[in-house]
């Protein structure tokens, strides 16, 4: 039917029939072109609006969680130490307070300083054995277990320099025997060098040598700065409950009433940190003298389950002639190695800590 009705008009009309037909065409391809930009632009409009609410809703979510963690560590901190109420005192010592715990009676009065990160529990099955024969405390580091942050450096000399603040406003007069623990070797060193007329005898358990990072089989720093990056992730997920939720924080109610805690966590990084200045400071130490002096150090020949096979011996070789090289620092020192113990002796072998203990007060005694 086209066809005829296109052969019976003139050249002229089916010029115009023709443009007419093209304008129809082009105008319809338009309408087609817009429809399906009009169909597209919803549909990309609506993928975003779908991809946006996703990305809220998990960040909700994340928010929600983060919240409940936030609760159930308040909370589960709150029972843990109303259950376990702190013993000893908080002492003002200029802005911010730390927490000492005395017991017992007589002189010299032992101080018990924990090695890195650890608050003064690390000494509960050593301190009341102590109390049976003299006075001993016990305290946190400021920032672990029951004290305040500081606002000074985490170094083994500003330790020393808070802990004699600390004995001055306790009311705990000298002289002292010093026992450190680790890292707080390095703390008792230097209080030793600091404060030299307070202090009559120093027992060093499993004590850190200043050399030891130089000494020690290298991929034994590879671990520590494994360690470390573990204490950051307590540090980072504390607040939001996630180590107690997990676990880490252990099974002794008591001690996480001290220990798990966002500002405990925090203060064991700082201090691994700040382990080379430590270790640099103790260094400069120097000997002590005639002051009585017993070094304990963990048995060579004990499991290490935490080291390679590879590197037990060349670990072990070199931390023992290092603790030989500590009990030289006095003329009056003695190396004794406690069988059966790993690193914290006085967790393993308390009788062996409280023996030397005991032999450094009675020496110092006869000497005062």
């Amino acid at each position: 039917m086209d066809r005829i009705v296109w052969r019976g008009h003139s050249p002229r009309l089916r010029s115009e029939l023709a443009l007419s037909l093209s304008k129809g065409q082009a105008m319809f391809a338009s309408s087609q072109k817009k429809r399906t930009m009009t169909q597209t632009m919803p549909s990309a409009m609506q993928s975003s609006r779908w991809v946006r609410r996703i990305i809220i809703g998990l960040v909700g979510v994340a928010i929600l969680f983060a919240a409940a963690g936030a609760v159930y560590q308040s909370v589960s901190a709150t029972l843990d130490r109303r259950a376990h109420p702190m013993p000893g005192q908080l002492v003002d010592v200029g802005g911010y307070k730390m927490h000492i715990d005395c017991t017992g009676q007589g002189s010299p009065t032992v101080i018990l300083e924990s090695g890195l990160g650890d608050s003064f529990f690390s000494w509960q099955k050593v301190q009341p054995k102590i109390a049976q024969f003299t006075r001993v405390c016990s305290y946190d580091r400021a920032g672990l277990g029951y004290s305040d942050s500081s606002p000074r450096p985490r170094t083994s000399n500003d330790f020393a320099e808070e802990l004699h603040t600390l004995l001055h406003y306790a009311g705990i007069p000298p002289p002292y025997v010093l026992v450190g623990h680790s890292m707080g070797g390095f703390t008792v060193r230097l209080y030793a060098s600091l404060y030299r007329s307070e202090v009559a005898g120093m027992v060093l358990v499993d004590s850190s040598h200043p050399e030891q990072q130089k000494r020690l089989p290298p991929a034994l720093n590879d671990m520590d700065a494994t360690w470390v990056r573990e204490q950051e992730f307590m540090e980072f997920t504390m607040p939001f409950g996630i180590p107690r939720l997990m676990g880490f924080c252990g099974p002794d109610a008591e001690v996480r009433a001290a220990e798990c805690n966002f500002h405990n966590a925090r203060e064991g990084v700082a201090e691994s940190k700040a382990i080379s200045e430590s270790a640099a400071q103790a260094a400069t130490a120097g000997k002590i003298g005639d002051i009585p002096l017993t070094v304990l150090s963990e048995d060579p020949n004990n499991s290490q389950p935490d080291l390679p096979d590879d590197l037990i011996k060349p670990a072990g070789d070199a931390w023992q002639q290092m603790q030989d090289e500590l009990a030289h620092l006095s003329t009056r020192g003695t190396h004794v190695i406690a069988k059966n113990s790993g690193h914290f002796i006085q967790f393993d072998r308390p009788d062996a800590v409280v023996e030397a203990v005991h032999k450094v007060v009675n020496q110092a005694r006869h000497t005062q």
